[in-house]
């Protein structure tokens, strides 16, 4: 079927869903093959349930003339989203990068909602089928869209913006994440600059982070705004205070202004997506106080920097994911918490390739030099060092969850972070 014509059946029934469990009344189910499943074989099902309208490719499921019968799924959903992307003729900005995804992306759709109605990734839909999903989500009530890209291999991030095709973008930084698929740092790098490559080459605007040189040298021919802790760059700041939470003294040298932005964040690194989304909101000129004051209204959740009260404890749980690049800074981070009482909980890192001794390794090292009341580690790289270092070494997080019980912790500040196949918010059920 032709992109138009499918085009018109999705303005006539503007929910697709790919999941025929999740099937509501009046949806298009997308059936897509999967590596375990293959979403034709629940067309029935899916009709059944309520969906008006079921797109497929395989001719074995075409029940009748709710079906619609596409050479390849996928590529329809992908085709669908970039034409629905054109036809909205917004501002789209994208996200990629290896830290901070997430939480850049919430501080942006709080600031520009400040001026504009913004759409903004939800969850984790920032892959080669949930981009477009998301964007297929985006409406004409929406001004502006904020889209969150998710690579692991070189040439995703470039394929991601050809469906997205941003106007701006920004990498948060160039860390050590999914060092595996990327084939190290270097491939981090090149993977994550596929966004300032599309951005040269359609006359759009990159957001650079001024104290990560990887990017900064990448930013030759392309319009940017910067920002950073560094002297130089156009929207700077400083730290006031990390505890509990956040506090910093944005300069925007755009708008010729000062203010202090008091965060619900935790950790040095979240200055950097402070700074990002005090950049945003000069390059759409808003006025600066509503930048403050959007920023400080965002509360962190899904295991992303919440602070939970429970009992006599303090939770840190910053558990949906980690890196080398963002686990470092967040030990030393907790190391300085005004605490008497402070108990580490840590998981392993995930996709660190032949750098995952190493950088386990270093993370250890790091503990050793700063002392916490009682530190516990889970996952199978953490233990590979269980007769090296000092500290509660455990091959999975439930066995860390049945001692972390037995210790009754009481007036206690826990900080808990791992990779996310940890899973280590479990602890605290």
């Amino acid at each position: 079927m032709e992109i138009t014509k499918l085009y018109e059946k999705f303005i006539q029934n503007p929910v697709i869903i790919h999941d025929s469990r999740k099937i509501i009344p009046g949806c298009i189910y997308w059936a897509i093959r999967g590596e375990r499943l293959d979403g034709n074989s629940f067309t029935r099902q899916a009709l059944d349930n309520g969906a008006a309208l079921a797109v497929i490719d395989n001719q074995d499921y075409l029940l009748d003339d709710r079906c619609i019968l596409v050479e390849d799924s996928l590529v329809a959903l992908q085709e669908l989203a970039r034409f629905h992307r054109r036809s909205l003729g917004i501002k789209v900005m994208a996200i990629a990068g290896s830290n901070g995804k997430t939480t850049t992306k919430e501080l942006m759709k709080r600031v520009l909602n400040e001026k504009m109605n913004t759409f903004a990734t939800p969850g984790n839909y920032n892959n080669h089928i949930g981009l477009p999903l998301s964007i297929l989500q985006i409406t004409k009530e929406h001004k502006a869209a904020i889209l969150e890209l998710g690579a692991n291999h070189a040439g995703e991030n470039a394929f991601l913006c050809e469906i997205a095709e941003p106007d701006m973008g920004i990498v948060t930084n160039i860390g050590k994440d999914h060092l595996e698929g990327f084939g190290g740092i270097d491939g981090v790098e090149k993977a994550n600059m596929e966004l300032f490559d599309y951005l040269k080459k359609h006359g759009g605007t990159a957001l650079v982070n001024f104290d990560d040189e990887r990017i900064v040298r990448n930013t030759t021919g392309i319009k940017t705004i910067s920002y950073g802790m560094n002297d130089g760059a156009e929207i700077s700041g400083e730290i006031i205070s990390m505890f509990p939470t956040l506090s910093a003294k944005i300069n925007d040298s755009i708008q010729e202004t000062s203010y202090e932005v008091n965060s619900q964040l935790f950790g040095s690194v979240n200055m950097y997506n402070i700074l990002a989304a005090s950049a945003l909101g000069s390059l759409f000129e808003i006025d600066p106080w509503r930048t403050k004051n959007a920023i400080e209204s965002y509360v962190p959740e899904n295991n992303r920097s919440q602070i939970i009260k429970k009992d006599s404890n303090i939770y840190i749980l910053d558990a949906y994911n980690a890196n080398p690049s963002s686990m470092a800074p967040a030990v030393k981070d907790f190391a300085a918490y005004p605490a008497q009482n402070k108990i580490l909980i840590l998981g392993d890192m995930f996709e660190l390739g032949e750098d995952a001794e190493k950088e386990h390794k270093s993370i250890l090292e790091s503990i050793e030099y700063n002392k916490f009341t009682s530190v516990a580690l889970a996952g199978n790289n953490f233990y590979t060092f269980k007769n090296n270092y000092n500290a509660h070494f455990f091959i999975d997080t439930e066995s860390l969850k049945k001692w972390f019980i037995e210790q009754k912790f009481q007036y206690a500040v826990i900080y808990l972070k791992g990779s996310r196949g940890m899973a280590l918010e479990t602890i605290l059920d």
